[in-house]
């Protein structure tokens, strides 16, 4: 009796302490949006992902050494970690540009697609099978999209699709995840990415660099060093707590985009807006709690490959 106690209570207290850790990520992603949203204004989306891919190898150096070293980067699917990586980029580089261009808390809701594109890629890529329930869940969803578009209400007109051009971008980068992690370690799979971005990132520079003002240096340097403490508190929280737990606090983060893009940038947003991320969010809940009845829960080594992948993406969101 006094072992199960004590069982129940450490499973509670890693549990909170996975709570901790991903309300931490996601709100240091948060800092990234804005800072990058800000930083949009006066330099290319190009140059601003080049500093957050590069500078995220400090963090991401202490992520490689702690789950076993620089041995864990050898790989056979070169062309498998190029494909995800190419598209991961492309993700990233179009929710930058959504940042630029859209109100903040709009670009984060309507990145919460993400999960509904995935289900419906997962049928023909994968051959999984979506049932009625997920199939409704996911109409659900692209409904809510929709109110947040709202096509032909000329508010946000074409440059509403970028994000979900990058929602679509994460959902066939999460496709290639999962084919590569049967082989790689989840540390190559984050290590490829944030190398790849910065490698065809930096080539664009010749062509698109603009001096940074002595102001910049700071904010320039440290979308990569927040973003990539980011990704290590994110693996943490999945390493602490099973993804049922920690998953659902992901969907925080329009809490605080909402937060940054009134106080910043006074962006208010309106009623169809907020029905619209509440719909989108609650289609992605139950996405996931269907999704974890059919695979059953996930051990804590996965939870937190899956966390270490997802803190990758994050730099896409």
């Amino acid at each position: 009796m006094r072992l199960s106690a004590h069982f129940s209570g450490y499973q509670s207290s890693t549990a909170a302490r996975g709570i901790v850790n991903i309300l931490l990520a996601v709100a240091l992603f948060a800092v990234m949006d804005a800072i990058v949203k800000w930083l949009s204004a006066y330099y290319p989306i190009a140059q601003l992902v080049f500093f957050r891919s590069l500078l995220a190898f400090v963090p991401l150096s202490v992520l490689i050494v702690r789950d076993g070293g620089w041995r864990d980067l050898r790989t056979s699917r070169p062309g498998g970690h190029m494909l995800r990586s190419l598209i991961g980029l492309a993700s990233m580089a179009l929710f930058f540009w959504a940042f630029a261009v859209l109100p903040l808390a709009d670009a984060v809701a309507i990145s919460f697609s993400g999960p509904l594109f995935l289900t419906l890629l997962s049928i023909p890529l994968l051959g999984e099978k979506v049932g009625p329930r997920r199939w409704l869940a996911v109409l659900a969803g692209f409904a809510g999209v929709l109110l947040i578009v709202r096509p032909g209400s000329g508010l946000f007109g074409l440059t509403a699709l970028i994000p979900v051009g990058a929602a679509l971008g994460f959902a066939l980068a999460m496709i290639c995840v999962r084919r590569l992690s049967v082989s790689e370690s989840n540390t190559a799979i984050v290590f490829y990415f944030t190398l790849t971005c910065t490698a065809v990132s930096g080539l664009a520079l010749p062509f698109e660099w603009v001096t940074p003002a002595p102001g910049h240096w700071l904010p320039l340097v440290a979308i990569g060093l927040i973003g990539g403490t980011a990704q290590l508190f994110m693996t943490q929280a999945f390493r602490l707590a099973p993804a049922s737990t920690v998953a659902p606090f992901e969907y925080t983060a329009i809490v605080f985009a909402l937060l940054f893009g009134a106080l910043i940038w006074h962006e208010i947003p309106d009623a169809g807006m907020l029905a619209g991320t509440a719909i989108v969010i609650a289609s992605g809940l139950y996405i996931l709690h269907r999704e974890l009845l059919r695979k059953g829960a996930p051990t804590h080594a996965t939870a937190a490959a899956r966390g270490a992948v997802a803190g990758a993406q994050q730099a896409e969101d």
